[in-house]
């Protein structure tokens, strides 16, 4: 028997959110200053258009990161076998730079890690048994439990971005309805 990189894009994303956050351990605030949306963005300033995706990549913790790549790693490798590699890595791009402009636009604090794309991921898995024109009711059930969840969490005070998560959980499901 032998150990087979069996999905590229989720074992790749994954091993370079873990080796990046080791590198923060050596370089104090290397996560901060390069993964890390910042509130406002300085449009001639190219480190910030490489935050709007590179911050899926920072974590805050070990908890943060782990978190995170317990989704990613469980739904991942079959939705990226669904969908097949480039278009899961379109979906994980877009999804990152959405979740990174909506951040600038519309809010006042840093965004970082992959709390989005693990959301992005559970709803599309919610939605890979569609048929035609029918709605699968687990993706209804997963909607309700996790975005309702999120939007209640959403009205409290922490450091846990909910809009995050409310979009990847939107992408995932406009992804979900528009490939079938």
């Amino acid at each position: 028997m032998r150990v087979e990189y069996n999905a590229p894009v989720i074992l790749t994303f994954s091993l370079l959110a873990l080796a990046i956050h080791i590198a923060n351990l050596f370089i104090p605030s290397f996560t901060v200053h390069y993964f890390l949306v910042l509130p406002a963005m300085d449009l001639f300033n190219p480190l910030d258009y490489f935050r709007l995706v590179s911050h899926i990549l920072g974590h805050a913790s070990w908890n943060h990161l782990f978190s995170n790549l317990v989704f990613i790693l469980l739904l991942g490798p079959i939705l990226e076998e669904k969908y097949g590699s480039r278009k899961l890595l379109f979906m994980i791009f877009v999804t990152a730079l959405t979740t990174g402009l909506i951040n600038i636009l519309f809010l006042s604090t840093g965004l970082m890690g992959a709390s989005g794309i693990a959301f992005m991921l559970i709803i599309l898995a919610s939605i890979v048994g569609r048929k035609n024109n029918s709605i699968p009711l687990t993706f209804l059930l997963v909607a309700v439990i996790f975005l309702g969840t999120e939007v209640t969490k959403a009205f409290q005070v922490n450091n846990i971005s909910q809009t995050a998560h409310i979009v990847g959980g939107i992408c995932g499901a406009a992804f979900g309805f528009k490939n079938r």
